[in-house]
């Protein structure tokens, strides 16, 4: 018995190290890359070690600093605007469906589940929102479509209100005089901080690493791109990287592949950044948040 377990716990632990390998190894060639001359890896292809070291796309980068700049705070405005609404709107979607006594609530869990399984489709969501709402070539383009509301973080959240937070203390904050707003403000969201984080955290990098909105519904205002609808108009027009060029670097020595890694690696470093302050709350608002049968 005491083989058998041993046996396990092995393959376990190396199965968790092939996973981890497989989730580092990407992200080294990423950065690898971005160090190595064009040159060699358009003729060999990419390696595990720089072979020759090359600063060209990091050189372009700096010539081009104020476009990047533009994308880097467009996506922080983005993902701000559109985290603080999105679990705001979460939450006051969630807590109700969370009260047993809630008129209808079968219904409406029924309308939140029927969402996940059915949409409109890609046409139509875009007609809606381009003839109807109004949001082509604006801000609320990068914040409204797909992203603003997530039918899986309501259930998430609704299912952590549900088991996490004692009807005790809300019936003793009911008991106390506080209206539900009250009850929910300054008793249910202190006491949910890992499930906020946590779905605060998922909504970010949904935010930070869309973009299809950006080709959807901009076609004009490109000054309101991303940082990566900044990295796709570099992987897809040859145009852009010329456009930009000042004066220190020549058009012809432009480095394409590297500075697509290169920008690639200056997109995730602001959630490579984010992550600790959220990782205390993470593991454990996905396991209290999960939906329990």
């Amino acid at each position: 018995m005491i083989n058998k377990s041993k046996g396990f716990s092995i393959f376990f632990n190396a199965l968790l190290i092939f996973l981890v390998l497989a989730c580092l190894i990407p992200f080294w060639l990423l950065i690898v890359s971005s160090f190595t001359s064009e040159t060699y890896l358009v003729q060999n292809g990419y390696s595990m070690m720089p072979k020759e070291f090359s600063m060209a796309a990091y050189n372009f980068l700096f010539a081009t600093r104020n476009s990047i700049l533009q994308a880097y705070k467009m996506s922080i405005i983005i993902a701000a605007i559109g985290v603080t609404a999105s679990v705001v709107m979460t939450i006051l979607f969630a807590y109700p469906l969370s009260r047993s006594g809630l008129p209808g609530r079968n219904f409406f869990s029924l309308f939140l589940f029927f969402t996940m399984l059915f949409n409109g489709g890609l046409v139509p969501t875009y007609l809606i929102y381009t003839n109807l709402v109004h949001i082509k070539d604006s801000l609320w383009a990068m914040i409204i479509p797909y992203l603003l509301f997530n039918p899986f973080l309501v259930i998430m959240m609704r299912t952590y209100f549900t088991t996490s937070i004692p009807s005790e203390v809300i019936e003793a904050a009911m008991l106390d005089g506080a209206t539900e707003t009250q009850t929910l403000v300054k008793v249910v969201v202190p006491m949910s901080k890992p499930i906020i984080a946590t779905i605060g955290l998922m909504t970010l990098i949904a935010y930070w690493n869309n973009w299809t909105n950006g080709i959807y519904f901009i076609t004009t205002r490109t000054d309101l791109y991303g940082i990566q609808n900044y990295l796709n108009d570099v992987m897809n027009k040859a145009s852009f990287l010329t456009s930009h060029v000042s004066g220190m670097i020549n058009a012809a020595d432009i480095p394409n592949i590297s500075v697509r890694m290169a920008i690639a690696v200056v997109a995730v470093i602001p959630l490579l950044l984010a992550y600790p302050f959220f990782q205390q709350y993470f593991v454990k608002g996905i396991t209290l948040g999960s939906v329990k049968g």
